[in-house]
């Protein structure tokens, strides 16, 4: 895909990635077969029908194309520039097996932004069937929730505890890798179909679970995502200039931190440690060189084959400069402190991460080789920022103020095959069941939630008559 120059793009937040042109389209489409079993629908985890949009793209009916994707899919534009495409639908392409797969992803987003530049795209609203039904949280799970009981003809309401309706996709995702002018007309799309967006509403503090039953809804959908860092618990970690990734991407993409007065500022400059090698630790790694680090470096205590992240974001971030140090592991963050001037404003500081050389061992319990320390290997990386990008776990102020939920040990909520909670009518999916995952993954819990929901909002209806 066309793309900007490295030594331009490390240096601006415009997307990455410039997309198709029709041309480019139409010869991709054209190297699918169509199978007559269809491998790669069976490995999207929303099912849409991509030998069918590929063929309407082939014929040149972009439009057509774009309806065959909606009928899976609320969100194409977000899913066509974030979703593992090579891990899932590519991952079963049959023209993969002696060639490079067809480019799925990157068609489906062509479809969606050539549908999206049109104006005054008319969206018909579905009659309404009376029930109401309330989101907690407008992460990808929650739209597409959302978005499927709305053309059921379902009320719903949509509570985000920020000012803007999107979650990870806003807060999480940065505007070189995912614009929020997408996110936004995904959004506009969706309260076309009649869905409510209510922002700044903490559900848990500003209204309960109870309370939202309580004001008529019948049904609530839990999508609040895993919003809570996880961090080593090593020496130095509060000392300033330490983010965990999530504050620091919300930071800049949310709060607009890269501005010259932000009101939500960031430390910029200097040396920059991501540790992580997801694709969070990715997108953090390229936004503080955008900031203006002097140098970026990515610490992964695993190998380049173990690294987690997208292949097209390691590769871009390499194109970028960003420095990977692998089979590498923090023993401490080291911070600056002078006792004989306590007014010092270096104080308290960031100075340098102490880290030891890893090894691969023996397989862990996910076939994985675990990292082994190798003794003596000890050295020190200066550093002015440290970002913390070892993952997440789901918030946990949805169960503790709601009676009835059952979570497991690592903070998830337990739902069963339907996707209902320990709590009859309460709901959930995406990652606050899982934990960190992908977008669609997120966005097939969501969707498969919504037919559970509507079928037992439904059978309550029959029991009555």
């Amino acid at each position: 895909m066309p793309s900007q120059s490295p030594e331009v793009r490390a240096h601006n937040f415009d997307e990455v990635a410039l997309g198709y042109t029709e041309a480019i389209a139409r010869d991709e489409a054209a190297r699918c077969l169509n199978c007559k079993n269809r491998p790669c629908v069976e490995g999207c985890p929303v099912n849409v029908d991509i030998p069918a949009f590929i063929e309407q793209v082939k014929k040149g009916d972009d439009e057509a194309a774009f309806r065959v994707i909606s009928k899976s899919s609320s969100l194409p534009a977000v899913c066509g520039r974030v979703c593992p495409q090579e891990t899932q639908c590519e991952a079963r392409c049959t023209m993969g097996i002696k060639f490079e797969p067809v480019a799925i992803g990157r068609l489906e987003r062509y479809v969606a932004d050539r549908h999206n530049e049109k104006e005054n795209v008319k969206i018909e609203k579905p009659a309404q069937n009376g029930h109401r039904v309330a989101m907690v949280g407008s992460g990808p799970s929650a739209l597409a929730c959302a978005g499927d009981l709305a053309r059921m003809g379902y009320a719903v309401t949509v509570y985000e505890a920020l000012h803007t309706a999107g979650g990870v996709l806003v807060y999480g995702i940065p505007e070189f890798r995912l614009p929020k002018a997408i996110v936004a007309k995904e959004v506009k799309n969706l309260s076309a179909l009649g869905v409510d967006f209510q922002t700044n509403v903490v559900i848990g503090k500003t209204l309960t679970v109870d309370e939202l039953f309580e004001n008529g809804y019948e049904a609530v959908f839990i999508g609040s995502g895993a919003g809570l860092p996880n961090f080593m618990n090593i020496p130095g970690e509060s000392l300033k200039g330490v983010y965990s990734a999530n504050e620091y991407l919300t930071r800049s993409n949310l709060m607009k931190a890269y501005r010259d007065d932000p009101v939500t500022p960031l430390q910029k400059g200097g040396k920059v440690v991501v540790v992580g090698g997801g694709n969070v630790a990715m997108d953090a790694a390229r936004t503080a060189l955008r900031l203006g680090a002097d140098e970026v470096s990515i610490v992964y205590r695993r190998s380049m084959e173990e690294l987690p992240a997208r292949l097209e974001e390691v590769e871009h971030a390499k194109e970028e400069g960003i420095v990977f140090r692998l089979l590498t592991n923090p023993v401490e963050i080291l911070g600056f402190n002078n006792p004989d001037d306590p007014r010092d404003p270096k104080n308290g500081f960031v100075t340098a991460v102490r880290c030891q050389k890893m090894e691969l061992g023996e397989p862990d319990a996910k076939g994985r080789r675990r990292p082994v320390p190798v003794n003596g290997s000890e050295f020190t990386l200066e550093a002015d920022t440290v970002i913390m990008a070892i993952g997440t776990s789901p918030n946990p102020l949805i169960k503790n103020t709601t009676e009835g939920l059952t979570v497991n040990n690592h903070g998830g909520i337990v739902v069963d095959d339907n996707g209902m909670t320990s709590r009859p009518g309460v709901f959930a999916g995406g990652d606050a069941v899982t934990g960190a995952a992908t977008v669609i993954s997120a966005m097939g819990a969501g969707k498969a939630c919504a037919k559970a929901i509507d079928n037992f909002i439904q059978s309550k209806g029959k029991d009555c008559q």
